[in-house]
């Protein structure tokens, strides 16, 4: 019982983990249309400038300034580049964010190098929360659920009870009328890819404890954090976060799980080769988004909540 309750902690902690990653990209999605390839790459920056900030002042300026870096970098590249492709259609905003993917990995290499850096957890954090049985919770890992459910409340408190996050609202559905009324809705764009770039920034400087900060994170979650915003439906912030815990438990109690896909087989009355009947649920962990994704767009297309336009 203990160690289940511990690895439903951890599953529900790392899917936190995902939402503050995919939320950024849902938002730029629902406001801007663009399917942003290089959004875990930002999330790699955000890891990499937190990691130096606070190897030079302390985790607690890096989790505040870091996003603010990223996030003004996220600014430039929406004004002085994506914008100026967005009348080309979204196969060439595509290629953008594609080559900016690559371009901020090699940036990467050449500043930090191409081996991984160090991250350590900030000593007051770096304890068990709680210990039940043998089993212990880390109270960092406490520390990032607080950080996505605050950041959730931050993020509907902009969109839901600000004049920016109304305004920005109304461009969704009526983007002219928006600027018909005098609002400056390309740098409303601009705001928010600066905003969702900010809230990758802030997920890598908060994972970076947690995982190896090396260039190749931007590719291991990459592609995960495209599976929760089209299990959760494109445009949806509530379906990402939904698709981000359910992602984040299935996984964490397959890698958890000692079975082996032969009992499971027995238990359904199935045979299986014994090669695959030796494989176990924790090595085939890393699959379960991909399955997920896969049944998902067999039985439910639009994902669990989405439809573009969607913010909320």
């Amino acid at each position: 019982m203990s160690t289940f309750i511990v690895d439903a902690m951890n599953g529900i902690s790392y899917g936190l983990l995902l939402f503050m990653l995919s939320s950024g990209l849902t938002l730029i999605f629902s406001f801007l249309g663009v399917l942003n390839v290089a959004h875990a790459s930002f999330y790699m920056l955000g890891a990499y400038v937190g990691t130096a900030i606070g190897a030079h002042w302390s985790f607690w300026v890096a989790i505040v300034a870091a996003p603010a870096v990223v996030g003004a970098a996220g600014a430039l590249v929406e004004r002085l580049a994506l914008r100026h492709v967005r009348a080309q259609g979204a196969l060439h905003e595509l290629l953008l964010t594609f080559g900016l993917a690559y371009l901020l990995g090699e940036a990467v290499k050449f500043v930090w190098g191409p081996g991984t850096l160090a991250a350590p957890v900030p000593a007051v954090l770096d304890a068990p929360l709680f210990v039940f049985d043998s089993a212990a919770f880390p109270r960092y890992r406490a520390f990032v659920m607080a950080t996505a459910l605050v950041m959730l409340a931050l993020l509907y408190a902009v969109l839901h009870l600000s004049r920016t996050g109304l305004v920005l609202r109304a461009a969704l559905g009526a983007r002219q009328a928006v600027e018909a009324l005098g609002h400056d809705v390309p740098r409303i764009g601009t705001l928010v890819f600066a905003l969702g770039t900010g809230l990758a920034a802030l997920a890598g400087v908060v994972g970076a404890p947690l995982f190896v900060v090396e260039p190749g994170m931007a590719e291991s979650m990459g592609s995960i954090v495209f599976v929760v915003v089209i299990v959760g439906g494109l445009g949806s912030i509530g379906g990402a976060l939904a698709a981000s815990l359910l992602i984040g438990c299935l996984q964490t109690f397959a890698a958890a799980s000692p079975w082996r896909l032969a009992a499971l087989a027995d238990a359904a009355g199935l045979a299986l080769p014994s090669r695959w009947g030796a494989l176990t649920l924790a090595q085939l962990a890393p699959l379960v988004p991909y399955l997920l994704l896969v049944a998902m767009l067999v039985c439910r297309p639009r994902g669990i909540a989405g439809t573009r336009g969607d913010a909320a």
